[in-house]
């Protein structure tokens, strides 16, 4: 019990450690914010006139949650660079020889990450709100439900992409690797388009995509509409990832550290 206490105590502290930072590179949260606001805008004024969903009555109510979601994921690549960028100017090294769990480095950025995405998704909030006019047709525990649905999966995936920062060798790679496999993920979905409308080959694999089962979970709780069973899978699709990628992460992080 004292060793999880520990744990979860330096975990905190190096949470703090990289919040600290964000105010001191402001530049970095006002870019980080930018691209989910023309996101937003680009879509709803470019796309929106053009594109009709059944069962919405205007394409923004279906889009914007969509756009929550892939925004949430983009942010989560923040994970695997800072991490590289740790690597590369030998702060993690400092941080090996401090008498503190080792788990704490990983846990401590994910969770330092996950605020800043919670950040990041009240702005996009705003701007959806207004000027877009984006509402949450259901209500008020239904919105924040749906939030969490997709603040846990961007976390899920903050550990996919600690294990590609302790993986690749530079800053530079942590950033390509982190974000190339995640345009296909998020197009290749619902998040913009119904898949029915897609290619017969193409439309169940956009239908197994987790992302798919998070933002129509997300979408339908935004809106009022019947949810199903999404939200439960989206649960277990996150807390899975977790489990699998957050043993990975710490263990490569553990031999590294012994080597």
């Amino acid at each position: 019990m004292n060793r999880v206490v520990w744990a979860l105590r330096d975990s905190w502290t190096e949470a703090m450690r990289h919040l600290r930072i964000i105010p001191r590179n402001i530049e970095l949260l006002i870019f980080a914010t930018i691209q989910p606001i023309m996101f937003v805008v680009l879509f709803v004024y470019v796309f929106g006139g053009s594109i009709d969903v059944p069962g919405f009555a205007n394409y923004d109510q279906f889009l914007i949650p969509g756009i929550f979601s892939q925004s949430l994921v983009f942010g989560s690549a923040f994970t695997g660079i800072g991490i590289a960028e740790d690597l590369s100017k030998g702060l993690v090294d400092r941080l090996r020889s401090l008498p503190m769990a080792r788990s704490a480095v990983l846990i401590g950025r994910t969770v330092s990450d996950l605020v800043r995405n919670i950040i990041t998704f009240f702005v996009m909030l705003v701007v959806s709100f207004w000027p877009i006019g984006f509402r949450f047709e259901g209500s008020l525990v239904e919105a924040v439900l749906a939030t969490m649905l997709l603040l846990l999966f961007s976390y899920a995936l903050s550990w996919v992409q600690a294990l590609m920062g302790l993986s690749v060798g530079s800053v530079e790679a942590a950033n390509s690797a982190g974000f190339i496999w995640m345009f296909p993920l998020t197009f290749v979905s619902s998040a913009f388009v119904d898949p029915a409308t897609m290619p017969g080959w193409l439309e169940p694999v956009a239908d197994a995509n987790p992302f798919t089962v998070v933002t129509n979970a997300a979408r339908a709780l935004y809106n009022g509409n019947p949810v199903g069973n999404d939200a439960l899978v989206s649960v277990l699709w996150s807390v899975g990832i977790i489990a699998v990628f957050a043993s990975l992460s710490i263990r490569k992080f553990n031999r590294s550290t012994v080597a």
